[in-house]
């Protein structure tokens, strides 16, 4: 499940009607011996790690389903604490922004044959952007142990070996 991917994500069809799904689901999480916690609500579930063992790094899984034809199609997807992805998502927004402000910036003096010293900070954007992929997939890497925890947890409550899709 280690790859390059920032989001992992999987596609199952099962036998069970959505339904039985759900309800097999809640038990699970009910139980206090299991690993997981969680929240069921319609055709919408999200598995976390308990509490007292989570940390800043800790994944959750999303699942949706939809049920046709008597069989249930889940669709899910392991993803950090929306916290942690706003974070990521607005650091990256924020180098871009500046970055096309400089752009600008620099192009226009440029075009008026000034000084465009204001170019040299585009490098130090772009390291700034690799540092934060970098500690990006560091987190990944903490978050690892707790992802295998989530997706045996899922695989053992639908009895079925799931693939990760690592497209």
């Amino acid at each position: 499940m280690s790859s390059f991917r920032i989001r992992p994500r999987f596609k199952i069809e099962v036998n069970t009607s959505e339904a039985e799904l759900i309800k097999l689901l809640k038990a699970e999480l009910v139980d206090k011996e299991n690993s997981c916690v969680g929240l069921v609500t319609g055709n919408f579930s999200v598995i976390k790690i308990p509490a007292q063992e989570r940390h800043f790094w800790s994944p959750q899984l999303t699942l949706s389903y939809d049920e046709r034809d008597e069989k249930t199609i889940i669709r899910g997807l392991y993803g950090p604490n929306p916290t942690v992805w706003a974070v990521f998502f607005f650091g990256y927004a924020i180098l871009g922004i500046v970055a096309l402000f400089i752009l600008v910036v620099g192009f226009s003096r440029y075009s008026l044959d000034m000084s465009t010293t204001i170019l040299w900070v585009l490098p130090g954007l772009g390291v700034g952007a690799v540092v934060l992929y970098i500690v990006a997939q560091t987190g990944q890497k903490f978050g690892a142990e707790h992802m295998y925890t989530l997706h045996h947890f899922f695989e053992d409550t639908i009895h079925k070996k799931v693939h990760i899709d690592v497209i």
